[in-house]
């Protein structure tokens, strides 16, 4: 059994959050990380029936102090809590022994990190074959340094609370060396066949947007309202774990629009890594829609947006529209005050209000005005039954003006660069017909 898997989880289970902060640190910015992390634990259905803070620098046991270690054990026995979860990462000898002094306490609970909650949620979404081998590199990945202290643990007297350790052989470590290896093959192989389908789209005439941001902005909902499609959109975190993309029409020319995973702060690098393909579909669209809660405190808006600027900035080169999506909740002037503050990290804003539609006109406007510039061609097919299929494929891939009929038929067609490569081959088929 994996050390880091509950058995016989219930639907519903009582939860402790701890909270370790350093003695310099912000305690406004602490308190909006407590508050984030609590909105974590919903995302699983769980109930947070206790929050333990502490302002300290980590202890290398614990890292709470030793006095507060023992206060979390017996509260998590009278609490009758399943889950103790840190926000900080922990290494697994603190989690082996946070787990035992729980277990002397008389608590039977498993303990783990923020990155751990995390890695669950995505888990519970993952639906596709691709997203569960993502989630399971992600666990590999955070595993595997510490591995052999997992093994060393294991031979120890098995203790209530740590998960129900067994007997993991010395070969561990290799065995998770191996599995990482087999996902990165399987992955690899279906990055190759994504890219394809971008290649392919692009060739036929689709422009292609991504909605991105920090989790819970409003991004499915305005996905929604785009497409005029009901896909989840509580109000919970990473609601959008596999991408969804869906096409559209926007001044007569084609969209492909995609809802993705939202971003969070200090999100662990084993995760990022694992759903690196999933992010490139964003770093690769032609447009990136930023999606803001814009009703939000000034200072959590400016902290979520440098997060996600600095997940684009690493290799996206699109173009950026900034979707102040919920501005219906504040009046204009409140809302022109908020950009100018925020306006170093605001391109391309639009007002919008993804739930009543205030604003949509704008952002699909904007939408049409960035847009890459179309070719025009006049086109001649015959009039016969070759030239009518081939008409079909010009409708199919871009624009076709007013058509005049007589021997030709005859027409103006606008489409992108890589449509208009294919146009000679499509009329040279038709000529070879008559």
């Amino acid at each position: 059994m994996n050390p880091y898997q509950e058995a016989g989880e219930d639907a519903h289970r009582n939860v402790i959050l701890v909270m370790r902060t350093d003695p310099d640190s912000d305690a406004e910015d602490n308190q909006r990380k407590l508050q984030e992390f609590s909105e974590l634990t919903k995302a699983l259905n769980d109930k947070v029936v206790d929050v333990i803070t502490q302002e300290r620098y980590p202890d290398r046991k614990y890292n709470v102090g030793s006095g507060k270690a023992k206060e979390l054990a017996i509260v998590a026995r009278d609490k009758k809590a399943n889950r103790i979860i840190f926000y900080d990462p922990l290494s697994t000898s603190q989690i082996y022994n946070i787990s035992k002094l729980c277990s002397e306490a008389g608590a039977n609970c498993r303990v783990m990190d923020r990155f751990q909650l995390i890695l669950d949620i995505f888990a519970q979404r993952a639906t596709t074959h691709r997203s569960k081998l993502q989630v399971e590199l992600a666990r590999l990945r955070y595993e595997l340094p510490n591995a052999r202290i997992l093994v060393s643990l294991s031979k120890k007297e098995e203790r209530a609370g740590w998960g129900g350790l067994g007997d993991y052989e010395d070969s561990y470590e290799q065995d998770i060396k191996k599995r990482i290896a087999r996902i990165n093959t399987e992955l690899k192989k279906a990055d190759l066949e994504e890219e394809a389908r971008r290649v392919y789209r692009h060739k036929n005439g689709f422009f292609i947007v991504s909605l991105a941001g920090y989790t819970n902005a409003g991004k499915s909902t305005l996905f929604n309202a785009l497409v005029d499609e009901q896909t989840e959109s509580k109000d919970m975190f990473f609601t959008t774990l596999i991408p969804k993309t869906r096409a559209l029409i926007i001044n007569k020319r084609k969209i492909l629009l995609t809802d993705t995973v939202g971003f969070i702060e200090d999100l662990p690098h084993f995760l990022v890594d694992a759903f690196r393909s999933t992010l490139e579909g964003i770093y690769f669209s032609d447009m990136i829609l930023l999606v803001v809660d814009f009703s939000e405190p000034t200072e959590h808006i400016r902290k979520k947006l440098m997060i996600s600027h600095e997940t684009l900035w690493e290799k996206s080169t699109s173009n950026i529209i900034t979707v102040l999506n919920k501005s219906e909740t504040m009046k204009p002037a409140e809302r022109k005050k908020k950009l100018e503050e925020l306006s170093h990290l605001i391109y391309n804003p639009i007002f919008i209000s993804a739930k009543t539609g205030m604003g949509m006109p704008d952002l699909m406007n904007e939408i049409g005005m960035c847009l890459p510039p179309l070719v025009t061609q006049t086109i001649s097919l015959p009039n016969n039954e070759s030239g009518a299929a081939a008409l079909s494929w010009f409708y199919d891939n871009g624009l076709v003006e007013e058509i005049l009929y007589g021997k030709y038929m005859t027409f103006d067609f606008s489409a992108t660069e890589d449509v208009m490569a294919k146009v000679n081959d499509i009329i040279s088929k038709t000529q070879a017909t008559l």
